[in-house]
């Protein structure tokens, strides 16, 4: 059987937004929460923390889907790359100018598909748009 998750998108509407809903959850028997980083979504995806147990079936089910992803499309992905040039001392620079490049020829990922990705990368999983 299916565990059910629901993350409620009318929540979200920025990357803060985003990971707050994420932790209250799929954190929320946990006494600590995930930063924002996309990195560590995939760690708590793969289950053993929060409420996710191993790689139990789960059915995540993500309300106002089609609203958050044009909020995390090439617009914000862009400005995100941009605040990650900010530190050129931790991020490649020449990487991040190479990723806005192919998001203004309306090519690479958006922040969403990367998201997706993710979530596709764990076949325990079963994405239900709403």
């Amino acid at each position: 059987m299916e565990k059910e998750i629901i993350l409620n998108g009318f929540l979200i509407h920025d990357k803060q937004s985003l990971f707050e809903e994420i932790n209250r959850v799929l954190m929320a028997n946990e006494d600590w929460e995930i930063g924002e980083s996309l990195d560590a979504l995939s760690d708590i995806l793969y289950g053993g923390v929060g409420i996710i147990k191993g790689s139990e079936p789960i059915r995540l089910e993500w309300k106002n889907f089609a609203e958050n992803e044009r909020c995390f499309g090439k617009t914000f992905t862009i400005k995100f790359y941009k605040e990650k040039l900010q530190h050129p001392e931790i991020f490649n620079s020449k990487l991040l100018h190479e990723k806005i490049l192919e998001l203004k020829h309306n090519q690479g990922q958006t922040y969403m598909q990367m998201i997706l990705e993710i979530i596709a990368e764990h076949p325990h999983i079963k994405l239900v748009k709403t």
